[in-house]
């Protein structure tokens, strides 16, 4: 048996949000919570049971350790995080809108510890056949230094020299790049995974892919740049569209009566979702079921304030099996 499931690499920061809807100016205090894409789909992968270790760089200080103690608890791995003294941890402030006002992020993650990631930090001897399954990434990590794009990459060699299998979901951030520079820094990535993630609107941002197009066709668009690859697309609330190599397109509808308060990390527990089913599931036919699996811990997660998802399997389990949400009340 190997010693995990699924590593992932990437940065976790500290996020600061204002109570309520309540904007930064007005603030006198922020509400804390740990939150990074990586990290939220590791920590919605142990709780659906998932062997998972996440590989980062943090400060040597209260903040560095916080995030890492958080992580932990939720049962993800921390121990081949690099611990760098004298260094920052990124942050970021999230403003919830309502109504006519959008929801707002300022983020301030320059130079921070996990932007000072390197290659040769990387554990070399966890990229064994019995050191893991599946490696994760996504464009973020690509996103907020030069370093730790060749650190993610190195990863990517050693997992796929190892046999492991691997996914990269684009996960554009306006705020970290161009999409020039994302299309040129993720489609190398895209090109080595076995399985691709993407939102339709960043498949349009990279590819210049109509506004107009058709799930349908964007899709098809994908897979012929990726036909190595199952690619899946999300599409919001019209929930998703995949396919593996030389099958045929199955949609997944989102979950009805979902909720509204915890959108932000929604695409990380999807992510986990399918990741969970892929691993645990007859490769003969694991996609229409981890779409499923990916829909209802998104749907899940709608519901949870904060980055991660912090639900248990049997929960996302239950939703699966009744398709939908209930108004009971559980005594």
């Amino acid at each position: 048996m190997s010693g995990f499931d699924v590593v992932t690499l990437g940065e976790t920061l500290l996020r600061m949000t204002p109570p309520g809807q309540m904007r930064i100016e007005q603030a006198a205090y922020f509400e804390l919570e740990a939150g990074g894409t990586e990290s939220n789909t590791a920590v919605a992968l142990a709780r659906l049971g998932v062997r998972t270790t996440w590989i980062s760089r943090l400060p040597e200080n209260a903040l560095g350790r916080r995030i890492a103690r958080t992580l932990m608890g939720h049962g993800v791995d921390t121990s081949h995080v690099v611990w760098a003294e004298g260094e920052r941890l990124g942050t970021f402030f999230v403003e919830f809108g309502d109504g006519a006002r959008a929801t707002s992020i300022i983020y301030d993650r320059a130079n921070s510890a996990a932007s000072r990631m390197t290659a040769d930090e990387l554990p070399e001897a966890l990229f064994g056949e019995t050191g893991g399954r599946h490696l994760h990434l996504t464009g973020i990590t690509l996103a907020i230094s030069d370093s730790s794009a060749a650190t993610a990459w190195r990863a990517l060699e050693l997992a796929q020299a190892a046999g492991w299998s691997v996914s990269f979901d684009f996960n554009y951030r306006s705020l970290l790049w161009t999409p020039e520079a994302s299309r040129k820094g993720c489609h190398p990535f895209a090109e080595k995974a076995d399985i691709v993630f993407a939102p339709i609107r960043d498949a349009q941002t990279h590819y210049g892919l109509p506004e107009e197009i058709s799930a349908e066709a964007a899709l098809a668009a994908l897979r012929k740049m990726f036909p190595q690859a199952t690619v899946i697309l999300t599409l919001g609330g019209d929930g998703s569209i995949a396919a593996e190599p030389g099958q045929a397109p199955i949609r997944q509808p989102i979950f009805p009566g979902g909720g509204t308060i915890g959108r932000i990390g929604a695409g990380d527990a999807f992510t986990a979702g399918v990741l969970y089913r892929y691993l645990h599931h007859e490769r003969r036919a694991w996609l229409a079921d981890a779409l499923t699996w990916g829909a209802a811990a998104a749907g899940m997660k709608f519901t949870i304030p904060g980055d991660m998802g912090v639900f248990e399997r049997e929960e996302v389990a239950a939703l699966v099996e009744s398709g939908g949400y209930s108004d009971e009340v559980n005594r």
